[in-house]
């Protein structure tokens, strides 16, 4: 079954990755593997686009809502059935899923596997031997990024960019509080504003052991992510849900 489940991963994620970042490749005049993974990334995210649009617009209406939230928390401390009957009502009045951001983490991440694959493996001149047909051969793909970064290997900068741009675009989906609102903060808020601080550090740890390849398509992808984010929060900023 395992065999059966990796090998549906192969066909239908993993080598049409890896043809298509062999295919832009071999069309860039300059052969950069870095500017390579960076027009590949910009694609996935355009195809991903109107999923993430509707997991944003879904995460601003919750920030807006967000003190209406904090009012049936209070009001309903001692009886957290309601609390939640409540406050799954409120969801479907204002028609949102609050789900949608994890959702959209769990569409990127057999991705991010499969980028893992590519970067890890795909470099290896054998794997170049399970090319599509139309996809011709480079024999050799150079690694070098502008001929400086070897993002075959772990790259220490290329972390803590990473983790930098997921500590920004992590804090833009935060609830913005008010002084009164932040003293009254239940464990739920105060979990996320750790979060805003622990997923940098594991980005961080994470890629210092992987490809700086990795490292690229996060850092690429999070200015994406954060570009996307500033437009849809800033859009009928005045807005307020009924």
């Amino acid at each position: 079954m395992f065999g059966f489940l990796v090998n549906i991963f192969d066909i239908f994620l993993y080598r049409p990755l890896f043809n298509f970042l062999v295919l832009i490749y071999n069309y860039l005049p300059t052969h950069d593997f870095g500017l390579t993974i960076i027009l590949v990334t910009i694609i996935i995210r355009f195809i991903l686009y109107p999923i993430s649009v509707k997991a944003l617009n879904s995460q601003k209406v919750l920030q807006l809502l967000q003190p209406k939230i904090e009012e049936i928390q209070r009001k309903f401390k001692d009886d957290k059935e309601k609390q939640a009957k409540e406050t799954l009502e409120l969801y479907r009045k204002e028609k949102i899923n609050p789900f949608s951001g994890l959702f959209l983490i769990i569409i990127q991440l057999p991705i991010l596997i499969a980028l893992y694959r590519v970067f890890w493996e795909g470099l290896k001149p054998e794997a170049l031997n399970s090319l599509y047909n139309f996809v011709v051969n480079p024999i050799h793909i150079n690694a070098m990024f502008f001929n400086v970064v070897n993002l075959s290997k772990p790259n220490f900068t290329f972390a803590v960019l990473a983790g930098i741009i997921q500590f920004f675009q992590t804090k833009m989906l935060a609830p913005k509080l008010n002084k009164k609102q932040a003293k009254e903060a239940n464990m739920a808020s105060i979990m996320q504003k750790q979060m805003l601080y622990i997923f940098p550090v594991i980005t961080i740890i994470i890629l210092l052991k992987l490809p700086s390849a990795l490292g690229l398509y996060w850092i690429v992808s999070g200015i994406f992510s954060i570009i996307q984010q500033y437009f849809i929060f800033n859009k009928n900023k005045g807005a307020q849900p009924t």
